[in-house]
């Protein structure tokens, strides 16, 4: 199948892992800790686990998992909003399958289904559009989430939805971007990053250019990636080859898919219904000016936080959960004291074990979950000494 069977070869596989290896010595000659690559996008992460890529590379690299599951950054305050609004009499709420099982303060909505309210899964704005068609006698809400890879379709249904006339159909909107996140993270102090494969479905949208004040402001290279095995490899290979050769430069492993300029008919639809909001809050790395969308003026009839009551109310994550660390990189999921016992994929505490992109789903999923406890018991064994 062209553009996955030829992503898959191993002896490709096995040839840049031979150059990898070669590299990392190289890099880290005069140097204590390990070379530092954040994967940004979670279905990166994802990959990396399915394919063993993280076993495959040799010692003195460490890959960290960013906070690019737009699920999982979700702060558990606008769960609470969502299930608010699918409470509400008569409302007919539509969402995303992986938003249904996020915990709020208050449950989840697909607890709120159990109980009651009219929750459905839907694949596009468009269903939820079509639903609110079917039913004019009712308000349908749609949760809108996601970075720019989901925002045109948003972006497009509310422009459908005005030129049909479509009055029982709004959005509650929760997309985000990811310029200022990536920003965020290379301005705190508890990270040490060498460098970074960018996302290839945000970059499809966006392009390359947004990212260049990587290399000129912070001097680290990013290198746009797809999601097969020998993309990831490759893209790692591009980015050690620049630190190996002392540039920071932004390049374009996934060109075949990713066009340097973006997408203009998408980002013309982004522009004309959203705006950037002021702040949006995230989970884990806390308030980011700008990191967030709203719907305009033009569109306020299709704004569900403009035509409904929406508590909007900060809540804390809970003490035992450390979703935030992980987002941020600090510590890996394995470092959680709940990861794998209280918090699994049937009983989720955090948004990470919820989501397929989520880094804590990808390493219960894919990781040796007996090793990860012993390893951990162990850890805490040397400390108590």
């Amino acid at each position: 199948m062209k553009y996955v069977d030829e992503f898959r070869d191993p002896e490709k596989a096995q040839f840049l892992l031979k150059e990898i290896r070669r590299l990392v010595p190289e890099i880290r000659q005069g140097r204590k800790r390990p070379i530092s690559i954040m994967e940004v996008c979670g279905g990166h992460t994802h990959a990396i686990f399915r394919y063993g890529v993280e076993t495959m590379l040799p010692d003195g690299i460490e890959l960290v998992h960013g906070p690019g599951c737009p699920v999982c950054v979700l702060p558990m305050g606008r769960v609470d909003d969502c299930v608010a609004l699918a409470n509400m009499p008569g409302m007919l709420f539509t969402t995303f399958g992986d938003a249904m099982r996020v915990p709020g303060s208050k449950g989840s909505l697909l607890q709120a289904k159990a109980n009651g309210a009219d929750v459905r899964m839907v694949y596009s704005p468009l269903d939820a559009l079509k639903i609110a068609r079917e039913n004019p006698s009712r308000q349908v809400v749609f949760f809108a989430l996601g970075f720019e890879t989901t925002m045109p379709s948003t972006a497009l249904t509310v422009l459908r939805a005005e030129r049909e006339k479509v009055k029982n159909f709004s959005l509650f909107c929760n997309h985000i971007t990811i310029i200022p996140t990536i920003k965020a993270i290379l301005d705190s102090p508890d990270l040490q990053l060498d460098g970074f494969l960018g996302p290839g479905h945000v970059s499809m949208v966006i392009g390359n250019t947004s990212y260049q004040f990587i290399a000129d402001h912070y001097k680290r290279p990013l290198v746009v990636a797809g999601f097969e095995p020998l993309d990831i490899l490759h893209a790692l290979w591009m980015v050690l080859k620049q630190l190996a050769e002392g540039r920071s430069e932004i390049e374009n492993q996934y060109n075949r898919v990713v066009p340097d300029g973006g997408n203009s008919v998408a980002l013309d639809a982004i522009g004309r219904v959203f705006e950037l909001r002021e702040f949006f809050e995230w989970r884990g790395l806390g308030s980011i000016d700008h990191s967030g969308v709203r719907v305009r003026e033009e569109y306020a009839s299709f704004d569900a936080e403009r035509r409904f009551s929406v508590p909007a109310l900060k809540i804390a994550d809970p003490k035992s959960c450390q979703c935030g660390e992980v987002l941020k990189g600090v510590i890996k999921p394995w470092d959680c004291k709940v990861f794998g016992r209280d918090c699994t994929p049937e009983t989720p505490l955090g948004a990470l074990m919820v989501s397929s992109e989520g880094a804590c789903a990808a390493y219960y999923q894919y990781g040796d979950i007996e090793k990860i406890h012993d390893t951990r018991s162990e850890r805490q064994l040397e400390e108590i000494v």
